[in-house]
């Protein structure tokens, strides 16, 4: 009998493209995860206010950099990006692949994508991987939108201590207020790291997954 089809999809940070993350990929050399097909969208080019509207690759509309965690959003343009990625989603079930074996993962705004898109998703996922993401949405907005699948979607969230971009409170914020909406959440501040991503927190990933299957 065939393996079960396994997809990640990898959402990336404002400004950044899917080909350029490409690489990581070749991090996860562990043998439960060798069945995995990994997914690099871009996201599509649009002015961005805290950038004094330059037009760059972005999810969704960011209104201040620094981020912290009372830092103003952009509800509707967030929820536009949740259906583009749900429809990602829907195509990798439409092509037989089952919401329990698909792994969404982003980092920075594709973190806090990343974290939007899985909570609201009608359908249980393999897991939510959050890098130096926060609450992208007003909070009780954001828990009203909660599935009761995504609820028993497992998600990790990792942080850099020294992060200027995304303030390290920002990410701290974010697993209290999932457990007060019944969802489970690993948290790993890492010490020493700024906005990025480094070995340890995909180490911290792979085993994770491994955990998940």
């Amino acid at each position: 009998m065939a393996a079960p089809r396994r997809v990640v999809i990898w959402l990336h940070g404002l400004g950044d493209s899917g080909p350029a993350n490409e690489s990581l990929a070749s991090f996860f050399t562990a043998p439960e995860l060798k069945n995995y097909k990994w997914r690099f969208p871009s996201a599509p080019f649009q002015s961005v206010s805290c950038n004094g509207g330059v037009v760059m690759p972005s999810w969704f509309d960011l209104l201040e950099i620094p981020i912290v965690a009372e830092s103003p959003n952009m509800d509707a343009d967030v929820l536009k990006a949740v259906g583009s990625v749900h429809a990602m989603i829907d195509k990798e079930v439409a092509a037989g692949v089952s919401a329990n074996n698909i792994f969404l993962c982003g980092f920075s705004q594709g973190g806090a994508l990343t974290l939007a898109s899985s909570m609201f998703y009608p359908k249980t996922l393999a897991g939510a991987a959050v890098f130096s993401g926060w609450v992208p949405m007003d909070k009780e907005a954001f828990a009203a939108k909660i599935t009761p699948a995504a609820k028993q979607t497992p998600v990790i969230w990792l942080h850099g201590i020294d992060d200027q971009v995304v303030k390290f409170s920002a990410g701290q914020a974010g697993p209290p207020f999932l457990a007060r909406a019944d969802v489970k959440c690993e948290f790993q501040a890492i010490p020493g790291l700024g906005h990025g991503i480094d070995a340890k927190e995909l180490s911290a990933l792979q085993r994770w997954m491994k955990e998940k299957l």
